[in-house]
C-alpha cells in the first residue's frame, strides 16, 4: 500500500488518461479481438498459442483469486482512492491481477513468436507498462501485479516452448482437451463449494465461472476444429477482413444478446462465455467452410 500511496501523490490528469489507455490494452474484448483476427484471418498456430497461454494463465489466476480472497486496495485502506475511470473494470478480488495476466500472456506470446529483438523489447515494455498502470491507477498492489506477471510468464513460456511439438502432431489433441476439461471442472466444483458455504459471494464467483465456461469451450473447440474442421486462412486482404468482420459481429450478438435475453445468473454468464468461445473455434469456422465449399461448387 505504501507504494500505491507514493504513486497517488504524483498522479496528474494526463497520467491518469495515459495509464487508463495502457490498461485498455489488456481488456478482455481487445485481447479476444486480436486472437480472433489471428485465428480466422491471420496465423492459426499463433492464435492457438495465444489461446492456451491466455486460458491456462487465466484459470490459474482466477483459482488464486477465489482462494486468497484479498480485497482491493481501497477496501484494505478506506482512506486510499483509486482513479475513478479504472473502477468499473476492477471486479472481483485483487490478488493476483487479471489485467496483468491478460497483458502478460498476450505480449509474452508475441515475443516468443518474433525473432526481432526490437519487437521483443516492445512486447516486454508492453506487459510491464500494463502491470505498472494497474498500480498507478490504484486498483492493484505490487504483490498482485508481480505474482500475476511471474506466473503468467512461466505458463506462457511453457506453452510456447511446447507448442512446436504439437503444431503438426495431432495425436495428443484429445488428451490435451480432456486434461483442460478436467482442470476447468475441478475449478468449477471448487468455486461452487466456496459459494455454497458462503465463503464466496456471487459477485466474486462470477469472473471465475466465466473463465471456466470459456475454458471448457476452448478445450472442446481446440479438439473439434483440429480434428474435424481444420480450415485454412484466406489469402486476400478483402477475404480476411470480411471473415473477421462477420465473425466479430457474431461474437457481439452472442455477448450483448445473451445479456439482454438471459437472466443475470451465474450459470447463464458461464454459458454465454462457453457459447462465445465455441462460436469462435467451431461454429463460425464450420459455417464459413461450408459456405466456401458451396461457392466453389
Amino acid at each position: 500500500m505504501d507504494f500505491l500511496r507514493f504513486l497517488a501523490e504524483y498522479r496528474i490528469p494526463a497520467g491518469d488518461f495515459f495509464f487508463q489507455l495502457v490498461t485498455y490494452l489488456a481488456q478482455e474484448i481487445l485481447v479476444i479481438g486480436f486472437v480472433c483476427w489471428f485465428f480466422w484471418s491471420g496465423n492459426k498456430n499463433l492464435a492457438y498459442k495465444l489461446g492456451f497461454s491466455y486460458f491456462l494463465s487465466g484459470l490459474t489466476i482466477q483459482g488464486l483469486k477465489i482462494t486468497f480472497r484479498i480485497p482491493r486496495p481501497w477496501v484494505l485502506d478506506p482512506n486510499f482512492k483509486a482513479v475513478d475511470s479504472a473502477l468499473p473494470a476492477a471486479t472481483g478480488y485483487s490478488f493476483p491481477s487479471g489485467h496483468t495476466q491478460s497483458g502478460t500472456s498476450f505480449f509474452t506470446t508475441l515475443a516468443w513468436q518474433t525473432k526481432r529483438s526490437l519487437w521483443r523489447i516492445l512486447c516486454v515494455i508492453g506487459f510491464l507498462l500494463i502491470g505498472f498502470s494497474r498500480m498507478y491507477l490504484g486498483v492493484h498492489t505490487p504483490k498482485d501485479v508481480f505474482t500475476s506477471m511471474i506466473l503468467t510468464f512461466l505458463i506462457t513460456s511453457m506453452v510456447c516452448s511446447q507448442w512446436k511439438h504439437l503444431e503438426n502432431d495431432k495425436s495428443h489433441d484429445l488428451l490435451i482437451a480432456v486434461l483442460l476439461t478436467l482442470i476447468v471442472a475441478a475449478l468449477i466444483v471448487y468455486d461452487i463449494i466456496l459459494l455454497q458455504n458462503n465463503i464466496l459471494d456471487e459477485k466474486n464467483a462470477s469472473d471465475c465461472l466465466k473463465a471456466c465456461g470459456a475454458g471448457l469451450a476452448f478445450g472442446a473447440g481446440f479438439y473439434l476444429e483440429r480434428r474435424y474442421i481444420n480450415f485454412t486462412v484466406p489469402t486476400t486482404t478483402r477475404d480476411k477482413i470480411l471473415r473477421f468482420t462477420l465473425g466479430i459481429a457474431g461474437v457481439a450478438l452472442i455477448e450483448f444478446g445473451g445479456k439482454a435475453l438471459l437472466p443475470s445468473l451465474l450459470v447463464f454468464s458461464c454459458i454465454r462465455y462457453f457459447v462465445i468461445v465455441l462460436w469462435i473455434l467451431v461454429l463460425y469456422p464450420l459455417l464459413f467452410t461450408k459456405l466456401e465449399k458451396k461457392n466453389r461448387r
